[in-house]
């Protein structure tokens, strides 16, 4: 009444290719490569359109320091 034991391995019948002929890690590395690319966007368009804005609210630019007097009277309420 015993069933004889299988030695072998149950999946020897799956032909596993390399990982990069699978879906799942594509899938998986399609979020974060998004997001780099849409950061590396964001940085061109912020760099190309106001790189050399000037400064409205009375600072003055240093180098890259820029540096504002302080204020003695509160902005008017808009």
């Amino acid at each position: 009444m015993n069933s004889p034991a299988s030695t072998e391995p149950l999946n020897q019948d799956l032909d596993i290719g390399p990982w990069w002929r699978e879906p799942w890690p594509w899938l998986l590395m399609l979020g974060p490569f998004v997001a780099i690319i849409g950061c590396a966007i964001t940085i061109v368009l912020a760099v190309q359109n106001y790189s050399d804005q000037a400064i409205q609210d009375g600072g003055q630019r240093q180098g890259l320091v820029v540096t504002k007097p302080a204020a003695t009277d509160p902005p008017p309420a808009p």
